[in-house]
């Protein structure tokens, strides 16, 4: 039981490599995440803060692996062009965005005055 636990984990990080690897807007997530951990250290955000952006990011790069999950899926069961399959990818994009909105607004509700205080 130990070994098929520690192989799904071997799976799951085989997934994150390929969610890296093969989908530009997951790297653009990354690079988004990476400033945002740098900026929660220079502003020194309090814990609260950090469960809020680390959860935030979570969800935008969760999302965007279930989107390139079900793009890959639907891509298998359907070559050609179909008009549900469209429809399909693009409600999981939809979905990608309003994740990456929320944690838009989060950073700039935590970042904003702390930026602006810092100018001051």
């Amino acid at each position: 039981m130990i070994r098929d636990r520690i192989k799904s984990f071997s799976y799951a990080f085989k997934g994150i490599a390929e969610l890296f690897r093969g989908t530009p807007n997951a790297r653009i997530h990354l690079l988004f995440t990476i400033a945002v951990i740098i900026c929660g250290f220079i502003f020194q955000v309090s814990q609260l803060e950090w469960c809020i952006l680390a959860l935030s990011i979570g969800v935008v790069l969760g999302a965007e692996a279930f989107n390139s999950a079900l793009e890959n899926l639907v891509d298998l069961v359907s070559p050609d062009y179909h008009e549900l399959a469209g429809k399909a990818k693009d409600l999981a994009a939809a979905g990608v965005l309003f994740c990456a909105i929320g944690a838009a607004i989060a950073g700039t509700i935590i970042f904003l005055p702390k930026g602006l205080a810092l100018m001051q």
